[in-house]
């Protein structure tokens, strides 16, 4: 059990949540923060999605490093990637097919999320199966951390719900409260990761 958690492993899990997080300090993946945001529950799922997919996608690349021609690997990650993306839009369109529309095509869009492709190539590649499911877990985590804050306060601010479910009350609209249009306009989502990048890197800066 110590080996499964030790140092490195931990650090493969937590790094993409803070100091190594693939949007704010990377900059990847910044398309689908743009597209899926508009509402909350869209922005949950495909941010459980690309989690899911990532880190299954890691562990069976992992695990079949050693026996890929290397003349063909790129050719044969975007295989299993589409293969769990297949997989994951199915699922989707089963059990919650409300979302699966709102995603339209973003979810089949995700084989060429750079997020997925950066971590097979740079890490499942070189490393054991465990470290690259950790890995594939702390990166599609910390890529829905920013998807769903961004997702919060565009619905928040924007519908002045959240999940669907009205937050704002009935009388601060009876007072002349009024949404904000704009945070429903893809521009918005771009300015509120800016926001999100900034904050970040305010608060961290003696660590980097």
């Amino acid at each position: 059990m110590s080996t499964l958690f030790s140092k490195a492993n931990k650090e493969a899990l937590t790094s993409p949540l803070n100091l190594n997080n693939p949007v704010v300090v990377q900059v990847l993946g910044i398309c689908s923060a743009l597209a899926v945001t508009a509402q909350l529950e869209p922005a949950i799922v495909m941010g459980l999605s690309v989690t899911i997919i990532t880190a299954f996608s890691n562990l069976i690349i992992s695990l079949i490093r050693n026996s890929i021609p290397n003349r063909i690997r790129i050719i044969v990650q975007l295989v299993v990637v589409a293969a769990l993306v297949t997989i994951v839009s199915q699922v989707l369109k089963a059990f919650a097919y409300d979302v699966s529309v709102q995603l339209s095509v973003y979810v089949g869009l995700i084989i060429t999320n750079c997020i997925l492709m950066g971590r097979l190539e740079a890490f499942a590649m070189m490393n054991k199966p465990w470290p690259s499911f950790l890995d594939g877990i702390g990166n599609g985590i910390g890529y829905a951390i920013i998807l769903i804050i961004v997702g919060f306060f565009r619905e928040l601010l924007g519908a002045g719900t959240l999940l669907g479910l009205q937050v704002v009350p009935q009388w601060c609209y009876d007072h002349g409260y009024v949404n904000n249009g704009m945070m429903t306009m893809p521009a918005m989502s771009l300015i509120l990761v800016g926001c999100v990048i900034w904050a970040h890197r305010a608060y961290n800066k003696d660590l980097q």
